[in-house]
């Protein structure tokens, strides 16, 4: 079984405009336009059986939006195949109701890209939503790391840590996106998991074994990032970890059952 953990959806009418956006914002070509039927394709090519679905709000307006097209989504496709994520936004004031309306609609947390949304996720005003968090059992999936800004890195996320230490917390592309030194450094044997999207295209498989082994198996998730990648060209990095057996179906599944109660 495979569950990607990693994997951003969007409308129809926008995605090709949307992926272009995150496109030019990393100045990478994107493999994908961000639909729905196009993640599944591209799944498919490697036998996805769930995913992970979520996109980032970077104004207080889109919240609903944006928590109404995951919701929507997830029932639309079939056979449990889509587990959502909502998402958040420091400036959404009654962000209290919104994350019990978004749970009882049957998405399992939330998704913040503190780059793209331009607040620094340790910033004491995320404090309160953080504890609602806590309370109601929802993990936050948060894009980690960038050595070009200053909002999610691994330093700033291990006080996040530090001040809700029973906050489920996913540190995505290994703890932080071209930051893998500090994540080693804050993050490692922490109760944080990380993801492995949009790492293993940069960090060498040597440095991505040694953080595997010392952050320890059980908090790694399979994640593609997709639309950025397919899915296949995914796979072929991944499997350059040489993972087996228990320590396989851990990553792949196990850790994400787990985590999310599936």
């Amino acid at each position: 079984m495979i569950i990607d953990f990693h994997a951003h959806i969007y409308p129809d009418k926008i995605a090709a405009k949307a992926s272009k956006a995150i496109g030019e914002f990393y100045n990478a070509p994107m493999a994908w336009s961000g639909s729905i039927d196009q993640l599944l394709a591209s799944g498919a090519k490697i036998g996805v059986d769930r995913y992970i679905v979520h996109s980032a709000a970077t104004s207080a307006s889109q919240v609903e939006v944006v928590n109404n097209f995951i919701i929507s989504s997830c029932q639309a496709v079939p056979n449990g195949v889509f587990t959502g994520l909502g998402t958040m936004h420091p400036d959404y004031a009654d962000f209290e109701a919104e994350l019990s309306r978004i749970r009882t609609a049957g998405l399992k947390g939330i998704k913040l890209h503190p780059d793209f949304q331009r607040f620094q996720i340790d910033a004491p005003e995320m404090d309160p939503v953080y504890e609602v968090l806590t309370g109601l059992d929802m993990p936050v999936l948060i894009h980690a790391g960038d050595a070009r800004f200053d909002f999610s890195g691994p330093k700033r996320i291990a006080h996040v840590l530090d001040k809700h230490p029973r906050l489920k917390l996913i540190a995505a592309h290994m703890g932080g996106y071209t930051e893998w030194e500090a994540a080693s450094e804050y993050l490692v044997k922490r109760n944080v998991w990380f993801d492995t999207s949009s790492t293993l295209w940069k960090l060498p498989i040597p440095d991505a074994q040694k953080l595997i082994r010392e952050h320890g198996i059980q908090w790694i998730l399979f994640g593609s990032d997709y639309p950025m990648w397919d899915h296949e060209d995914e796979w072929q990095r991944f499997q350059q970890l040489k993972l087996t057996g228990s320590d396989l179906d851990a990553v792949l599944y196990k850790n994400a059952v787990s985590l999310l109660g599936l």
